[in-house]
């Protein structure tokens, strides 16, 4: 079964890639959805029986990869809770974005080449969640940043979508650069790569004496190594799942097709960060150190991100923005050591952020492609079903419930786990990650429904001519969104006590959750499973008080007195533009990175390649060579008498050479 989920997705790559001519596109976009549904349905089988077990992880083998000296590495299968749940989340939204795609995308010619797109990202994700071993993992982490990288750019006669794609890629690199030094220090310390031996040795490491490694010329005991390694790989986490400093790609890649945005960088590509901490969970509990500064980078991104929300006039930067700060909240909660907390939102966090892009798209499907907010309003009786679906989506990101019951979306359980968590930590950052995560909270209600007023309420700001064209997506796109908002309302009350209840204590020596026993670890004296549970009301109540706020605050502002937006932008005209332009990062990597990049390469090409190599190197001597030959060619004139002349000239030249004395 496991290796059908694993491997559908490439049969469905391999077919429309290599036969799109023969089947056609329809033929394309349906074999590549029908095999997705069937891995989807056997991802859920497998969670089910496997997830609500007793069931120890296994592998499954499928191959011998690597065999040489000591690194002998098999190509296998690792089934577990963690793996079981990435593969509901990942086959869930990809089939769902391939059903989507079917009448997003029906105008595009190169629809063969996009599903095939689609299907080569799923299976390189597949493997990236299933790796039993540190370089499986690698294969499938740089396997999605290909996809992402031909799926951004598409659309590839666009600038906009190129350069886009050139980012993601560039920046990528920056952690991959992390995340493969990381490995090396892991096979280093350990003499493997494979997780099961890792695990199982990483307490003896962690106490060994004595020097472990070298590092940039330290000599490191146990403890600074396993720190090190840990920074390297949360380095490839921080690019991957666009991290503060590291999160510039993310926005930009907007370019690509809407459900591309839903697929990668709401459910699936941009949660690998938090799935390798996650999944590294036996090796970071031994480094406080990283901890923190996983923390620290978590909640500074959801702060960060939340502000630049707030003033986006593209409706799917909204949204991508939401999703760099979503992701901050995971990362906190891993921080604080909450792994399953950070699990169970990247769970809930697929269905309701799918949702919104996919609602978004629709959005987009029905105003002729606009996607500045400004340029729409009053859509909501025009395209009623595309409204509800994205009000379910904002209440679930927002939170909405009520604290100490039942009651409540998705998002309100495990957005409120993770912020009940940190709240707990028992790192340095843990309270300045409390309040930047409740401020987060409250910018994103605002966002979010500032998203819904300007896009759906009041006039509408269109012309007249889009107004006329507006109108509701077909089934085959609605009905992705109607599954994702069963998800996207119920996830969180579904799998709450199995994601972060069903505490078992362990020889005194912590709390456990038995839903994550054999997947996650927690070493000894971290409480926070038992703690978070029992915070002050006024802690509990906090994300839902800040997420009224923000509701209000975007009702008042856009719908009682619209005029005031306009007002405080003039007034703070400073704070607006900083907030609009991003933080000026990207103006900022430009000075510090591009544009030296670009000054020196110029300089080389013009000096170093134009003037020294072509001037006096090999170029610069065959070119001289070729002169001189160029003129001597010039004395083969092909006339008889010259050639004679020639040659009288020379034997008169040889016997007054010899008369001279030249022969002896």
């Amino acid at each position: 079964m496991y290796q059908l989920i694993v491997f559908l997705p490439l049969v469905g790559f391999l077919i429309a890639g290599l036969f799109a001519k023969s089947i056609g596109s329809k033929g394309c976009e349906y074999i590549t959805t029908g095999l997705m549904v069937i891995a989807a349905v056997l991802s859920w089988v497998a969670f089910i029986s496997h997830g609500y077990s007793d069931a120890v992880p296994f592998t499954v083998p499928v191959l011998q990869w690597i065999s040489s000296g000591d690194l002998n590495v098999n190509w296998a299968l690792r089934i577990d809770t963690l793996t079981v749940v990435m593969l509901v989340v990942v086959n869930t939204v990809s089939t769902l974005v391939h059903m989507y795609s079917i009448g997003y995308m029906h105008h595009d010619p190169h629809r063969p080449r996009f599903f095939a797109y689609l299907s080569l990202f799923t299976f390189a994700m597949l493997m990236l969640v299933t790796s039993d071993n540190l370089l499986q993992m690698f294969f499938g982490w740089e396997g999605v940043g290909l996809a992402s990288y031909l799926l951004i750019g598409f659309w590839f006669k666009k600038p906009t979508a190129n350069a886009a794609a050139m980012k993601a890629f560039v920046v990528n690199r920056v952690g991959d650069f992390g995340f493969a030094l990381g490995i090396f220090g892991v096979f280093y310390m350990f003499n493997t790569i494979e997780f099961s031996t890792i695990f199982a040795n990483v307490d003896t490491v962690a106490n060994a004496e004595g020097v472990v490694m070298s590092f940039l010329g330290y000599e490191l005991g146990s403890a600074d190594a396993i720190t090190v390694v840990c920074l390297l790989l949360f380095m490839g986490a921080m690019g991957k799942s666009a991290q503060f400093l590291l999160h510039t790609w993310l926005p930009d890649a907007m370019e690509g097709p809407t459900p591309v945005s839903a697929l990668i960088h709401a459910a699936t590509m941009v949660t690998a960060g938090v799935f390798l901490v996650a999944r590294m969970s036996p090796l970071f509990e031994y480094s406080q150190t990283a901890l923190t500064v996983v923390t620290l980078v978590g909640a500074t991104t959801a702060f960060f991100a939340a502000t630049i929300g707030l003033v986006q006039n593209d409706i799917k930067r909204v949204i991508a923005y939401s999703t760099c700060s979503q992701l901050g909240y995971m990362f906190a909660a891993l921080g604080v050591g909450a792994y399953g907390a950070a699990v169970f939102h990247l769970f809930t966090h697929a269905f309701f952020k799918a949702l919104l892009f996919l609602g978004a798209g629709s959005v987009i499907h029905a105003v002729s492609d606009e996607q500045d907010m400004r340029k729409m309003g009053g859509l909501r009786k025009h395209i009623p079903k595309t409204y509800w679906m994205m009000i379910i989506g904002t209440v679930a990101l927002t939170g909405l419930g009520i604290p100490g019951t039942i009651i409540g979306t998705a998002g309100f359980f495990s957005k409120d786990a993770i912020i009940e968590s940190v709240f707990v930590g028992n790192n340095a950052f843990a309270g300045y990650a409390f309040v930047m995560l409740v401020l987060a909270a409250l910018f994103t209600s605002f966002y979010s429904w500032r998203l819904i007023f300007m896009t759906f309420h009041g006039k509408p700001r269109a012309s007249v001519d889009v107004m006329s064209h507006v109108h509701e997506s077909p089934n085959v796109m609605l009905i992705p969104l109607y599954i994702l908002a069963v998800g996207a309302l119920l996830a969180g009350v579904v799998f709450h006590d199995a994601f972060v209840g069903q505490l078992t204590g362990v020889d005194n020596e912590g709390w456990y959750n038995e839903f994550w026993r054999t997947s996650l670890f927690a070493a000894e004296g971290n409480m926070i499973l038992e703690t978070f549970q029992k915070v002050p009301k006024w802690v509990k109540w906090s994300p839902a008080i800040v997420m009224a706020l923000g509701l209000l605050l975007a009702w008042w502002m856009y719908i009682k007195s619209p005029y005031i937006p306009k007002e405080l932008a003039k007034q703070h005209s400073g704070l607006y533009a900083f907030l609009l332009n991003k933080w000026y990062f990207d103006e900022l990597y430009d000075f510090i990175f591009v544009r030296p990049a670009k000054w020196i390469g110029y300089f080389l090409w013009k000096k170093g390649d134009g003037w020294m190599i072509d001037g006096f190197g090999p170029n610069g001597i065959s070119a001289r060579v070729l002169d001189v030959t160029g003129k001597v060619v010039k004395l083969q004139s092909g006339y008889l008498y010259h050639y004679a002349f020639a040659m009288m000239i020379g034997i008169a030249a040889l016997i007054t050479w010899s008369m001279f004395g030249g022969a002896g």
